[in-house]
C-alpha cells in the first residue's frame, strides 16, 4: 500500500494534484472536509454527535474527526492506498493517524508531500477562483489571508514531526500542472 499525506495551503493546487496522485497510483483520497459532509448529510451518529459542536460554534474534538477516519479506512476498497487530505492538522491527529494506519490497515503513512505556494500567488489563485466558484471565502482577501495564515499555525508541528520521521517532502507548486504532478509522481514512486 501507499499511504500518503497531502498538504498544501488553500490555493495550492492540492485538490488538482490530489486528482492526479489518484489516477496514476489507484489511491482514494480520504478528505475529511468530504467525511463532515457525508456523515453530517446522512445522518450518521458521528454526523449528528459533529454536527451538534457544529451548530454551537465549537470546534469538533479530535476525537469525533478521528473515528469518522476509522470508518472510512475500514471500508472496502481496491485503491492501491490512501491519500490524507485536510487530516492530520495537529499533533494528536498526527500520532492518531499513525495508529488508524497501522491498526486497522497493518500499514504506515509513507510520505507527506507539501505543496508550497507563495502567499501572494495564492491569494491571487483563490480571488480568481473566487470570481466564478462562488464561495464567499474566495472572494474576500482579508479572510484568504486569514485563512492561508491559519493553516500555517496548524500544519507547522505536523510538518516538524514528518520532518523529523524524514517522511516530508515540499513541492513546488508553482508552474504548470503536468510539471508539479510529475515531481509528486517522482516522490511516490521511491516508496513503491
Amino acid at each position: 500500500m501507499i499511504n500518503v499525506v497531502l498538504f498544501g495551503p488553500p490555493g495550492s493546487g492540492k485538490g488538482t494534484q490530489a486528482q492526479n496522485l489518484i489516477e496514476k497510483f489507484n489511491l482514494k483520497q480520504i478528505s475529511t472536509g468530504d467525511l463532515f459532509r457525508f456523515n453530517i448529510k446522512n445522518n450518521t451518529e458521528l454526523g449528528i454527535l459533529a454536527n451538534s459542536f457544529i451548530e454551537k460554534g465549537q470546534l469538533v474534538p479530535d476525537q469525533v474527526t478521528i473515528d469518522m477516519l476509522i470508518e472510512e479506512v475500514k471500508k472496502p476498497t481496491d485503491a492501491a492506498g490512501f491519500i490524507f487530505d485536510g487530516f492530520p492538522r495537529t499533533a494528536v491527529q498526527t500520532d492518531a493517524l499513525e495508529v488508524i494506519v497501522k491498526e486497522v490497515l497493518n500499514d504506515k503513512i509513507d510520505v507527506c508531500l507539501s505543496l508550497i505556494v507563495e502567499d501572494e500567488i495564492l491569494v491571487q489563485r483563490l480571488t480568481k477562483r473566487g470570481e466564478t466558484s462562488g464561495r464567499s471565502d474566495d472572494s474576500n482577501e482579508e479572510v484568504i489571508r486569514a485563512r492561508i495564515k491559519e493553516y500555517y499555525a496548524k500544519t507547522a508541528e505536523v510538518a516538524e514531526l514528518y520532518k523529523k520521521q524524514g517522511k516530508y517532502v515540499e513541492i513546488n507548486g508553482v508552474g504548470e500542472i503536468a510539471e508539479i504532478a510529475e515531481k509528486l509522481f517522482a516522490e511516490v514512486e521511491k516508496i513503491k
